[in-house]
This record gives C-alpha cells, structure tokens and sequence, in this order.
C-alpha cells in the first residue's frame, strides 16, 4: 500500500510505531522495520552514549529505515542530533515541537523530521518551518494528551496543512487505517497496540494488566504531574488522586526517595528538574516532584513490573486489545484487514 508517508520515508507500509519511553527500544524498533512498518526508538529514557548503542543494535539487525525520537527541550538535543545524523538514521520524530533552526540542521543532513502534536495551530507552525509530516494525536492516545478526539482533530490538521498526516490515537486494526486513510491521513500510528506484541519487552505480568483492562480502565489524569495523562488506573494513580496536598507530597517524596536511588538523582536535583518542567503551569510541589520522577515512574511498570508502585501510560484502545502478537503477525494482519476492509466498500 503507497501512501505519501511510505514513499517519504521508504517503509513498505503505512504504518508507524511510536517512540515509547522504556518500552520502544531495539528489539521492538527493529521487528516493526523488519516488518516493513516505521519503529521509532524513544530516547528520552537514554543517555545518549545509551541511544548510540541502541541506533547500532537496530542497525545491525536490519538495513529497513527507522527513526529515533527525541525531546526537543532536552539539554542534550544537539547531541542527539548528532548521533542520528552520524549514524545515518533515517526519521527524527519529537515529542515537542522543534525548534525552527534545528528542524533545518536535521533536514540539510537529509534526515527526516516527523514531529507530533496535539493541536491544529501546533502542526500549521511546524509545516511552516519545514518539517516533512507531522504525526497527530488524537484525545484518545495514551501519555500526555489533549482533549479533541481524533475524528476531530484529524481532518482539521489534514485540511490545513500541505504536508503528510499520520493519525495517531485511537488506532489497533485495519478499519481504523482505512479510517484515518478516509480522512486524508498518509498512515497511522501506534503505541499501545505495539507495546502489547510478543517483541515488546514490557514484563508479562505488565502485559497482562492491559489485557485485563477494559475501555473504562484507561483514565486520564492531572495527579501525576499536572498535565493531562492517559493511563491505566493503578493503585499509584488512585491513591494520588484520591490524596490532600500533604499526603500527595508525602506519596511523591517516597516515590522519589525510592526511584532516586536507582536513577541516581537527589531529590535537589529532581525539584530543580521538576521546576524547569513547569512551563509557566501551576503546580503542586508533589505535582513539581512528580514532573521530574515521572520518567522513573513509567520505568518501574515497563521495566521492573511493578504496576504497584508504577504508572501504564496507556491509549484507550488498551480496552479492545486481546493479544500479543509478534510485531510481524501484528502488521500482516492490520494490512490484510485493511484490504479486506477497502474491498467490502460499497462501489458506486
């Protein structure tokens, strides 16, 4: 299936993993390339010596592209830029939109610049300094999120830019990419649909918690950091919800206390980060701790297993999930129904 987004970046099908923190490292980037969809690696939970190797680990198990994805306010940046470009890496996707001058650096190296975001006015600014497509997501996806669906959203962005649109949010078969392909997207993206396969390397009990999950499970919530974030609902995300000021600061100390001694970090520092990630919003002082120990948060489901004391970032389509695929069954069959599904439309 050609779309503008597989002939951009030379997949064989329209079809985008997204770069999860902790979750879309190599084993995972390089089965969906090998599956010939797009795997993007998410490096915000790397260092950067930690992205070179991974770059090399996909690049040594497959020649397909694939792309990394990056926080464009990171103080690192540039020096992650570095590496996509010396490593030869395909897509630069950002989880915040880049800057103007650096979305130039990358395409004069002839990488291509994918960023995502959640707001028409947000994808028309960075069409407008050049990047290549933009993926969009819908209220329905998981992590930090908006408000507007993306039977909204979607064909509001289409309309108003002249570069490729992926739909994200909301998206696990072949209907929903003939949906988005209905709209005037170029392909979709996926996080949730992928980080439940056989090739994700989030702990099986995590997997099973997912599964388990139906439709009203997946909560968003201001609890955790302030901004809205679609998760499951665990035992963490109900008791800060449900906590007064002082004992959500108790909670997010202990939790910092705990996630400081694996990551290294004093709890000076983690303030110090979790002022900076404010960005002029109003925030509890748990809520400023949390800012900075969310990454550590996500680390202790998707890594350690412990959906106790983690938080599951989590789309809504986590409630129609009932498998775990490898990544390969998982695109034969989203493409086989899509197929199927564009040939079951009526003709006129």
């Amino acid at each position: 299936m050609r779309t503008p987004l597989t002939e951009l970046v030379g997949v064989r099908h329209p079809i985008v993993q997204t770069g999860m923190g902790w979750v879309a490292g190599p084993r995972l980037v390089s089965a969906t390339a090998e599956a010939g969809a797009l795997g993007i690696l998410g490096s915000a939970t790397m260092t950067v010596e930690q992205l070179r190797a991974a770059v090399r680990e996909v690049s040594s198990r497959t020649g397909a592209p694939f792309g990394v994805n990056l926080r464009a306010d990171a103080g690192d940046a540039r020096e992650r830029v570095r590496v996509i470009v010396d490593e030869g890496v395909k897509v630069a996707s950002f989880a915040l939109a880049p800057s103007k001058d650096l979305i130039a650096e990358l395409k004069d190296a002839g990488v291509v610049v994918i960023p995502s975001v959640g707001a028409r006015r947000h994808a028309e600014k960075v069409a407008a300094w050049g990047a290549d497509a933009v993926i969009v997501q819908g209220g329905e996806g998981g992590g930090h999120t908006g408000d507007v669906a993306t039977t909204v959203l979607l064909p509001q962005v289409v309309d108003a830019v002249g570069i490729p649109v992926i739909a994200a949010g909301g998206f696990h078969d072949g209907r929903g990419l003939v949906a988005a392909l209905a709209y005037g997207a170029a392909g979709i993206a996926m996080g949730t649909r992928f980080l439940l396969t056989s090739d994700s390397t989030v702990p099986d009990a995590v997997k099973a918690r997912y599964l388990a999950s139906g439709v009203n499970d997946v909560t968003v919530t201001r609890a955790v950091d302030g901004l809205p974030h679609r998760m499951l609902r665990t035992e963490m995300v109900a008791a800060l919800e449900n906590a007064g000021r002082v004992r959500a600061l108790a909670t997010a100390v202990r939790s910092a206390a705990g996630f400081g001694r694996l990551s290294g970090l004093s709890l000076r520092r983690m303030v110090r980060d979790g002022l900076a990630m404010k960005h002029g919003k109003d925030l509890s002082w748990s809520q400023i701790l949390l800012a900075a120990n969310t990454p550590m948060l996500l680390r202790a489901a998707m890594v350690d297993g412990r959906t106790d004391l983690g938080v599951m970032a989590s789309g809504q389509v986590a409630g129609l999930i009932e498998d775990l695929p490898s990544v390969a069954a998982l695109v034969d069959r989203v493409m086989k129904e899509a197929t199927r599904t564009l040939e079951a439309l009526p003709r006129g």
